[in-house]
């Protein structure tokens, strides 16, 4: 049985629409980059802290498949996680803007008898961005529960000038990434 430790309503559609209907596992997992650590590495690092949570909140049941993931926006080593707030979130996009930045999507599936990990790296480009089009976006409250301030799926397309890698794998969850893990597992769409 497939599980997703996420409570991120994309990540459940993303899986759908490969064709998989897994159970979620609310999970709650520290989200603090360590000293020294690199952002790819804090990235995976929280990906397989979730996946393994979800693991053994199942308490090992035979034949689960627990996939966790993560999602950051970095610029400059900086991992920027999901604003607090208006003014976080002005800020955050102010720096993106007319700037490229990278996201990293990580997914971890672990069972009681392996663990996989499939790390997704992207680039987006801001156009430039004036202060108007950011108070505009920001009270959309769009930027609220993203990484980096903005959601690509929605209003947020319209500040990417362009994107090198993966699209879904910028909205939480690299779909060619996830297929390939599962298909280790021996999990293909139904």
């Amino acid at each position: 049985m497939l599980y997703l430790a996420s409570q991120s309503p994309r990540r459940r559609e993303l899986l759908q629409q490969l064709g998989f209907a897994p159970a979620v596992l609310h999970v709650d997992v520290p989200e603090v980059r360590g000293a020294g650590e690199s952002p790819q590495d804090y990235v995976s690092r929280v990906a397989r802290d979730k996946a393994q949570a979800g693991l053994a909140s199942l308490q090992r049941a035979a034949g689960a498949v627990v996939l966790g993931s993560d999602t950051e926006v970095v610029l400059d080593d900086e991992v920027f996680g999901k604003p607090a707030d208006a003014a976080q979130a002005t800020a955050m996009l102010r720096r993106l803007s007319g700037r490229t930045h990278g996201v990293i999507s990580a997914v971890w599936g672990v069972s009681g008898t392996q663990a996989r990990c499939e790390l997704c790296v992207s680039r987006v480009r801001f156009a430039v961005l004036d202060e108007p089009a950011i108070a505009a976006y920001v009270t959309t409250g769009e930027p609220f529960g993203k990484a980096g301030a903005y959601a690509i799926q929605g209003r947020g397309a319209t500040l990417v000038e362009h994107l090198e890698g993966s699209y879904s794998g910028v909205m939480g969850l690299p779909l060619f990434e996830t297929a390939r893990l599962l298909s280790g597992f021996g999990i293909v769409p139904g």
